[in-house]
Formats: structure tokens, C-alpha cells, sequence
């Protein structure tokens, strides 16, 4: 599967951006799909996740602030930020794995999109 992020950009801290990852294939509801960030000079670092079933996952740091979702009529994942902080600086990546969720095995990435939240 191919990915595409997209909908990152520049806002205030308190803002809100919705990013998108377009997947190609035929077989996009048979995966789990998630979203990474890599802030500089840091680890890439798990975000969130939704399983094939629709079950999702969060990092204790965006939980309540954060929203995945998924459409699968269009091969698109999706990441709604809201109260944005200026530690939510990062390059967002998205990543699917085929089958159940597991963090530590997505196996295949998009290029990422860099989100900037100023002070």
C-alpha cells in the first residue's frame, strides 16, 4: 500500500488542523492505520491508531485533543487536532499495517507532513 499525508501547515497554539493520509489498493479496510510525529532533534513517536475493526488508540499526550478516523469508501485515514500546543511540532506520519494494530509494526509509511504550532 502507498500512502499520502496531507493538511499539515502553520497554527496558533489553541488551533485546530485535520490531517489526511490517502492509501492506495483495494484491500485499505483489511488495515490498521496510524499516525507518527517526529519533532527535531526526537524519536519518532506513536500518536494514534485505528484498527481494521475501528477500535482506536491514542499516546497519553494527545488523548482527549486528538481524533482518528477512518473512511474506507476512500482509502483515507484521518487526524483531527484540536487545542493544539506548541509541543505538537512535528513532522506527522502516516503508517498501515495489514491486520490487527501493534505499534511497533507498521511496515509501510507515507512522507510525512510537518505541523508547526507557535506560541
Amino acid at each position: 500500500v502507498q500512502l499520502q499525508a496531507s493538511g499539515g501547515g502553520l497554527v496558533q497554539a489553541g488551533g485546530s488542523l485535520r490531517l489526511s493520509c490517502a492509501a492506495s489498493g483495494r484491500t485499505f479496510s483489511r488495515y490498521s492505520m496510524g499516525w507518527f510525529r517526529q519533532a527535531p532533534g526526537k524519536e519518532r513517536e506513536f500518536v494514534a491508531a485505528i484498527s481494521w475493526g475501528g477500535s482506536t488508540y491514542y499516546a497519553d499526550s494527545v488523548k482527549g485533543r486528538f481524533t482518528i478516523s477512518r473512511d474506507n469508501a476512500k482509502n483515507t485515514v484521518y487526524l483531527q487536532m484540536n487545542s493544539l500546543k506548541p509541543e505538537d511540532t512535528a513532522v506527522y506520519y502516516c503508517a498501515a499495517r495489514l491486520g490487527a494494530h501493534d505499534r511497533s509494526r507498521y511496515g509501510s509509511w507515507g512522507q510525512g507532513t510537518l505541523v508547526t504550532v507557535s506560541s
